[in-house]
């Protein structure tokens, strides 16, 4: 596989996890809005979910797509089942089945489906369009768990998929696509965002340790008949190149991504409502364009930065508090 070029992968608008059963009432309900969207913690989710790329840019060259996220799923159990043992964290009693279903949708569904399509050649910019969707479907689907989406938040839903669209504009190409990779990415989109509802409706609270256990095996054991009979993925692994880049993509994948900034995640959505923790996303495409420039020297465009522009408002407009 030849080397992978910078921005292949759609920014990765991640599921929608619920809040931990340990979490207070008021901040279950999401009904109260943390003050200081510029705090911290968005930042650092932002930023922290962004470097996925620049891991994709290094590991995906050495490790078929599917295989890549099987081993990244079954590292980030490896590492979480001793903590759930060694803290008795509580497991989902009665809803160990949605909560499995829900991490199918959310991380084999949706991760299974971009990666794909982009193997087929789906292009980055076009990829990002079809993905950077998913708030705007949440946001249509947020009466059915209970949210209301005000004209300023949806003005700035608007403008932010606007300024994604920006960003990605150089990279948009319809140049030898396949039908096969559209509609792979499209089951992308609407996979997550039925995991999220479906998440919301079946199983709003679970502990996040044990919760995440059950998703990652789960969706690792879905993927993996699949990346079998697709990848030729074995145990003898003949298929991946453990290569340096690789090991330290991957590491980075598991720690940094399905750990670290899944948990963040987790933390932002039991204090703040699925619409406005969904519109940060819109924050990421502008973050990678931003790191590959310092790393790789890649070119921002004047459209570019004025996208991003409209992003970074968009988004100001949706988490702005009433």
């Amino acid at each position: 596989m030849g080397k992978t070029p910078m921005l292949d992968l759609p920014f990765q608008p991640l599921p929608m996890p619920m809040p931990d059963a340990s979490a207070s009432p008021a901040a279950s309900s999401g009904a109260t809005v943390q003050p200081g969207w510029l705090a911290p913690v968005p930042l650092f989710f932002v930023f922290l979910w962004s470097t996925g790329f620049i891991a994709a840019k290094y590991g995906l060259p050495y490790a078929p797509p599917l295989s890549f996220l099987i081993l990244r799923c079954l590292g980030a159990v490896l590492l979480l089942l001793p903590l759930v043992l060694l803290t008795r964290a509580p497991w989902p009693r009665g809803r160990i089945g949605h909560v499995a279903l829900a991490g199918l949708l959310l991380q084999a569904g949706y991760l299974g489906g971009v990666w794909s399509a982009i193997k087929l050649g789906m292009p980055a910019g076009l990829s990002a369009l079809i993905v950077g969707m998913q708030p705007v479907l949440t946001a249509i689907a947020a009466p059915l768990i209970g949210e209301r989406v005000t004209r300023r938040q949806w003005l700035g839903l608007l403008l932010g998929l606007a300024g994604v669209g920006m960003v990605v504009a150089a990279k948009i190409s319809l140049t030898g696509l396949a039908p096969q990779a559209i509609g792979l990415c499209v089951l992308a989109l609407l996979s997550i965002t039925a995991g999220t509802l479906y998440q919301k409706r079946f199983c709003p609270s679970f502990d996040l340790r044990t919760g995440t256990v059950i998703q990652y095996t789960a969706s690792a054991l879905a993927m993996l008949p699949l990346a079998v009979l697709l990848e030729g993925f074995g145990p003898a692994m003949a298929h991946v190149r453990w290569t340096p880049q690789f090991v330290g993509a991957l590491l980075w994948s598991i720690l940094a991504l399905s750990i670290g900034a899944i948990f963040l995640l987790y933390r932002l959505i039991s204090r703040n409502d699925a619409t406005r923790v969904t519109s940060l996303l819109y924050l990421t495409p502008p973050t990678t364009a931003v790191m590959a420039w310092l790393m790789f020297g890649e070119k921002l465009s004047a459209l570019g930065l004025a996208g991003m522009a409209v992003a970074v408002l968009g988004v100001a407009c949706v988490v702005k508090k009433s």
